[in-house]
């Protein structure tokens, strides 16, 4: 009675039996034309071939939040095989589970087949290792992860099916999981760091239910392939509310798993004056729809690490350049115990690290050079963001940013004159044993140009 009484309240037609509840565009308000023309051809040739379709998940639960989608995924009930027949470009995709990627130019729409509810190839924790098994729409709905993501918008009725009361968590705000959430987490243990990052990006809370295993399974992270972690730590680094999203992880315990350092560099208020600063200016550049650059991001998650051990290597007598490789290669180590970055990423975090003690020299022809660095201007930001957390004066930075912007004959005016010479250099007398040799074996090593 009760349902039926909030079926009537809200204007929903409940069909076909089960859960399956129908909502209409007066109540949603999600019209046709607010998809993008690649989304809606490609459900519209779905369903003209005889096959359901729909635009599903986050796309959905977005326009409901009058947010713009970035993905438009698409469920159907045709097979992958199906799918490819109908669309000549496009491609079968994975293993886990099968997909198909329909090509429109630069856009690329992601389509699903709907899930059964056979039983899945597991591992021995219960992660579920493969899943190519075909059901219905209510299947599916049952499969997905939590209420706000188990949204079926068909653009031909622009109606909404909703089999888990996704549509009143989206206007409660709430992220609930479907199903038994431990069970649910051991499946896929991901779903714990998507449960926070979807949470601290829509501004939605976590339902207690769905929330109470986090800490008892985090654990189970350490199972996940790390490509599949690395690809959710970009998610979450990119999502626009970065400094959110991990200050959540860490209250939740679930950063161990692929961020070990995160503890020790928020132990101090500069190193959290410094990975806030950083992750804020990445949020507000994705905000403001600029380019962002994953080695910078990475450059500043590591880099209190990286500066720690290099002062300590300093401290103990060793070269300033030798003792920066060497901190490097040590916190990668670390780092890579939990969660390797991807060599394009590394090589971008490790030229930036390198190129701050040449910030340093500000005589002769050095700072020129420099200039013509191609991470000049990625390692320029990187330095702004040592001085706004109070590692490295002001002046450095202020010196840098006057240099890069003025001529040539200011340029020169700017420089640092090397103090000068206290008197001839005495020639080294060479001793009798010495061969001419001697002179290629010892020269330079490179100093910290």
């Amino acid at each position: 009675m009760i349902h039926k009484f909030i079926g009537r309240v809200l204007g929903l037609k409940k069909r076909h039996g089960g859960g399956r509840v129908v909502i209409p565009l007066k109540r949603h308000g999600i019209r046709r034309n607010r998809l993008p023309s690649f989304a809606l051809k490609t459900t519209d040739k779905l369903q003209e071939a005889g096959f359901e379709a729909y635009i599903v998940g986050g796309a959905v639960r977005d326009l409901l939040l009058g947010r713009e989608p970035k993905d438009f995924d698409v469920a159907t009930s045709a097979t992958p095989e199906e799918v490819h027949k109908v669309f000549r470009r496009s491609r079968i995709i994975g293993r886990r589970f099968r997909l198909v990627h329909v090509l429109y130019g630069e856009e690329v729409v992601e389509v699903s087949t709907f899930r059964g509810s056979g039983e899945a190839v597991t591992d021995d924790a219960g992660r579920i290792i493969r899943d190519n098994t075909w059901g219905s729409q209510e299947d599916d709905a049952r499969r997905r992860d939590f209420t706000v993501n188990a949204l079926f918008y068909d653009p031909s009725r622009e109606e909404i099916i909703d089999y888990h009361g996704g549509v009143a968590d989206v206007e409660k705000k709430r992220m609930a999981m479907i199903g038994v959430p431990s069970v649910r987490y051991r499946e896929d243990p991901v779903r714990m760091l998507r449960a926070v990052r979807l949470a601290a990006k829509l501004g939605l809370t976590i339902d207690p239910h769905t929330r109470k295993p986090f800490h008892e399974l985090a654990p189970l992270l350490q199972n996940v392939p790390s490509s599949r972690l690395f690809d959710e730590m970009l998610k979450l680094l990119f999502s626009g509310h970065s400094w959110a999203c991990l200050m959540q992880l860490r209250d939740e315990g679930l950063h161990h798993g692929f961020f070990p350092l995160l503890d020790k560099m928020m132990s101090t208020p500069r190193g959290e004056l410094f990975l806030r600063t950083a992750l804020e200016n990445t949020d507000r550049r994705i905000r403001e729809d600029k380019p962002v650059s994953a080695g910078y991001v990475f450059a500043s998650l590591l880099w209190l690490e990286v500066l720690d051990n290099w002062d300590k290597r300093k401290a103990a007598g060793e070269k300033p350049m030798p003792a920066l490789f060497a901190a490097i290669d040590e916190v990668e180590a670390v780092q890579e115990q939990k969660l390797a970055i991807p060599r394009r990423y590394g090589t971008a975090m490790k030229e930036i690290w390198m190129l701050q003690p040449r910030f340093e020299q500000r005589a002769g022809a050095r700072p020129f050079r420099l200039l013509e660095s191609p991470r000049f201007r990625a390692g320029y930001d990187f330095l702004c963001l040592r001085a706004i957390s109070g590692e490295i004066d002001q002046e450095l930075a202020d010196w840098w940013t006057r240099f890069q912007h003025a001529d040539n004959a200011e340029r020169e005016a700017m420089l640092v004159r090397a103090p000068a010479a206290e008197g001839p250099k005495k020639r080294r007398r060479r001793s009798s044993g010495s061969s001419r040799r001697d002179g290629a074996d010892g020269g330079s090593t490179g100093g910290t140009a």
